[in-house]
């Protein structure tokens, strides 16, 4: 059905109006003119339809405000501010706006500039100068920018309409990401290889020893036992290392709160070493401070730390030189516990890697000790989880000295530690 407009209702309504005002005049009863009247405002109701809310509409309309832009809105600032990733707004191939933290990484000057000058790498150079319509955020990966070693996702999505070219440029740093992964594919490769090349020759010397004429040769048979169970025992300590590693890894995020003597388990690993270790064992040097207060530890965790940097001592000391192991309350009231020797020493581009997982400084001296390239990394997993220091110094020709601070208990918590012990002194006393 067709709608009427307003003038077309008006009109209709006027002319009702004079026809019953006309019928009024001529004598007509009353009921005879009402019904065709109430029939005609039905019908011009049926017609009309929402004809009446037009208006209204046209000047809803006609009142509602331009859309604004919303890098002209005073809390835009605020909101780039807000994100604390790099964040920049590039309009028609330059820099409009930029927060804080992308100033920090390509410079305070970026507003204004040419968005090539300031993201100086090729795939976002093409990017960020292309005049085609973005019809959805693209990613790219960025390598060196900041950095050299810095890896960057750059999604670059469109803003406003499309004659505008607005880009919202937003920064990510994956270097993080990217470090652990190569650092788990290195460490697979790493250990396979550690664990391969032993079990390989062991397999050898099965296959030679079962061979029925090599086999009677009673010296070689011997020889090769020896070899094999070196090798044997050498995977089972790297197995262990890495056991004992993942196990650290897994508690790293949970404090020990254990109170350790440490002065005594110090004198204990010492102890151990000069009786376990001959001459090489008797040049181990103890110098422990009296009345050290306990630390917070895992007792288990810190006896292996001191078992690993006095082993290091004894594998790459000088033989017949000291091996000073001293215990001491260092400063900002942390324990200093400090192992060094005196030998070759280790080169200054050295040292920055010696934590990491298979490291070694001279890989063909550290097998034929019998190293497994974890002993460090695991000191350095074992300081970080009781929140404590590593520091390794080292002159070539003179020595290394290595030094692991451990926080002391508050006086408070210190006092709860000394009170714990005591019931159990007692009771050891009166058994």
């Amino acid at each position: 059905m067709n709608r009427l407009s307003i003038s077309q209702i008006t009109a209709s309504l006027a002319m009702l109006l004079l026809g019953t005002g006309g019928a009024l005049m001529m004598g007509a009863p009353p009921l005879h003119i009402a019904l065709p009247i109430l029939a005609g405002v039905v019908v011009l109701i049926i017609t009309s339809g929402d004809a009446g809310l037009r208006p209204a509409e046209t000047t809803l309309a006609i009142a509602a405000p331009e859309q604004t832009d919303i890098t002209a809105h005073p809390d835009f600032p605020s909101l780039l501010e807000g994100i604390s990733d790099p964040l920049m707004l590039v309009e028609k191939g330059r820099i409009a706006r930029a927060n804080r933290a992308a100033m920090r990484l390509l410079g305070a000057h970026i507003e204004g500039e040419d968005a090539r000058i300031a993201i100086r790498h090729p795939a976002a150079a093409e990017r960020l100068a292309s005049m085609a319509p973005l019809a959805e955020p693209i990613m790219i990966e960025l390598v060196g920018l900041g950095t050299r070693d810095q890896r960057w996702q750059m999604r670059v999505a469109p803003v406003g309409a499309v004659e505008a070219m607005r880009r919202l440029v937003h920064l990510v740093d994956h270097s993080g990401t990217h470090a652990a992964e190569r650092m788990r594919v290195d460490f697979v490769a790493n250990a396979s290889h550690e664990l391969r090349t032993p079990l390989a020759g062991i397999l050898g010397f099965i296959e030679t020893l079962a061979d029925p004429e090599l086999g009677k040769d009673v010296e070689t048979r011997q020889r090769f036992l020896k070899i094999m169970d070196g090798e044997a025992r050498r995977m089972q300590r790297l197995i262990d290392d890495l056991i004992s590693l993942s196990r650290i890894e897994a508690e790293k995020y949970r404090t020990p709160d254990s109170a350790v003597d440490l002065s005594e388990l110090v004198a204990e690993v010492v102890g151990v070493f000069r009786s376990s270790h001959g001459e090489r064992g008797r040049d181990v040097e103890m110098d422990i401070v009296p009345s050290l207060p306990p630390v917070l530890g895992d007792r288990a965790q810190l006896s292996q730390l001191i078992h690993n940097l006095i082993g290091n001592s004894v594998k790459y000391g000088r033989p017949g030189t000291p091996i000073k192991v001293t215990l001491s309350e260092g400063s900002s009231g942390m324990a200093r516990l400090c192992v060094a020797d005196e030998g070759e020493g280790i080169g200054p581009d050295h040292l920055p890697r010696l934590t990491e997982r298979f490291y070694r400084v001279d890989s063909g001296r550290s097998r034929a000790m019998g190293g497994t390239g974890l002993g460090l990394a695991i000191v350095k997993h074992i300081v970080e989880r009781h929140r404590g220091r590593l520091d390794i110094a080292s002159t070539l020709g003179k020595g290394t000295s290595i030094t692991v601070l451990l926080p002391l208990p508050a006086d408070d918590v210190a006092a709860n530690m000394d009170e714990k012990k005591r019931p159990s002194a007692l009771s050891g006393t009166m058994s």
